[in-house]
């Protein structure tokens, strides 16, 4: 079957329309000509008739059977410009207008965090990321993804698949590059006994790892795995959630301290491990909300360690059930909103509440972010700007930051 591409859908593949529907392919870019087998409204394997002027080669060798990129086929501003085209449509969804400020993408070898799988094989093991869409694991030893210290890590993972997983399961590396090394979280191992754990910490002492824990036991701890935040020096908990990138973390938070300004009194929800809170901290008191009870000692950790900082206080709570309430936020001048995918609907419908003057929202995902924005703007705020941070290179993950503001004709119902 021959047809023509018209768009991309929101996973990356292309996308034709004809008289029986949507074609989908990937790999493809609009305005492109291909042809190939037609199965259950898929070419999963196109050829490429009529190329576009948007089309590059391919940096990574895996790439064809690798399902860790979805775009490395398009060049750097056909990417840029559909990310931003998502945002746009997203909030076009909900009735609102926006222009798209600066966006940031992170270089190559970057990503500083990243989840790989492991097997036994019969000649040893393989470690990697999965085909697209399949459970099908593809060795990945060449990534044009990952830091230099992650793909260093690769043999020692192998060697601890072929330690400690089970025969025909899988097992899953969750790795940080930390200031002591890499930080290597194993769930899915066979459960230890003393000859394993003795093992296990020997490769972790011989390849260099920070940490190593293992189905949720730490079994070495070779320097702390700490990150610095601003001035502070944290050690978060294993696993915990930390931006992909430096390059995109610095981005982010120069977006945030753009938009709360000179702002005293601010509160930081989702705060994480206080990727934003302790950085904010040497300008203005932080109030740190997170559901996580570890990560939120870990933020108070590194803050009493840290110097120059003004007041933080902290608090573990679920902000989805529990979120902060009208008089709870009449203290602060501006608000930090950095939640996961789902958005925060409930804490956003608070904000509007209060009528608080200064909002910076983190968004992972346009669709929540567009169905917030659509409910602040619904009660007197207005969006200043927005910036795409581009921390997922040659993936479809869109990571933005915007400002929002009480407009000047008046403040939000329930001030």
């Amino acid at each position: 079957m021959r047809v023509t591409i018209t768009r991309l859908g929101h996973l990356g593949d292309g996308i034709a329309e004809t008289p029986e529907g949507p074609v989908f392919a990937p790999r493809t870019l609009p305005g492109e000509v291909i042809e190939g087998e037609l199965l259950a409204g898929r070419i999963d394997a196109p050829a490429i008739i009529t190329p576009s002027a948007d089309r590059v080669r391919p940096p990574c060798a895996h790439y064809r059977m690798c399902g860790g990129c979805a775009l490395q086929h398009a060049s750097d501003s056909f990417v840029a410009g559909w990310k931003a085209d998502v945002v746009r449509t997203a909030l076009a969804a909900q009735g609102l207008q926006v222009t798209i400020g600066a966006q940031h993408l992170s270089p190559p070898a970057s990503r500083r965090r990243a989840v790989l799988a492991g097997r036994r094989t019969k000649a040893g093991a393989m470690v990697g990321f999965h085909a697209r869409a399949s459970e099908t694991l593809i060795d990945t030893p060449d990534c044009r993804v990952l830091r230099p210290e992650l793909l260093a890590a690769l043999p020692a993972l192998r060697a601890a698949t072929v330690l400690g997983a089970s025969r025909k399961g899988e097992i899953s590396f969750a790795l940080s590059v930390t200031d002591g090394g890499v930080d290597v979280v194993v769930s899915g191992g066979r459960e230890p006994d003393a000859p394993l754990r003795q093992s296990l910490a020997a490769l972790a002492d011989t390849h260099g790892f920070a940490r190593l824990v293992w189905n949720g036991e730490p079994l070495a701890l070779r320097r702390p795995p700490s990150q610095h935040f601003g001035a502070a020096r944290v050690e978060p908990p294993p696993g915990a959630f930390l931006q992909a990138t430096r390059e995109g973390e610095a981005a982010l938070l120069a977006a945030v301290k753009a938009a709360v300004g000179g702002a005293s009194r601010l509160a930081d929800l989702f705060a994480g491990s206080g990727t934003f809170a302790l950085p904010l901290a040497s300008q203005a008191e932080v109030h740190a909300v997170e559901g996580d009870l570890a990560m939120v000692a870990a933020l108070l950790a590194g803050a009493r360690g840290a110097p120059g900082l003004k007041n933080v206080s902290a608090e573990a709570r679920d902000l989805f059930r529990r979120p902060l309430l009208p008089d709870e936020l009449a203290r602060f001048d501006a608000v930090v909103l950095d939640p996961p995918r789902a958005g925060a609907e409930a804490q956003v419908e608070e904000i509007g509440r209060a009528g608080v003057p200064v909002l910076a929202y983190v968004s992972c995902n346009p669709v929540s972010f567009a169905r917030d924005a659509r409910a602040l703007v619904a009660v007197g705020y207005q969006i200043d700007w927005i910036e795409l941070v581009d921390q997922f290179r040659w993936s479809t993950h869109i990571e933005l930051a915007a400002r929002f503001s009480l407009r000047p004709s008046g403040a939000a119902s329930g001030r």
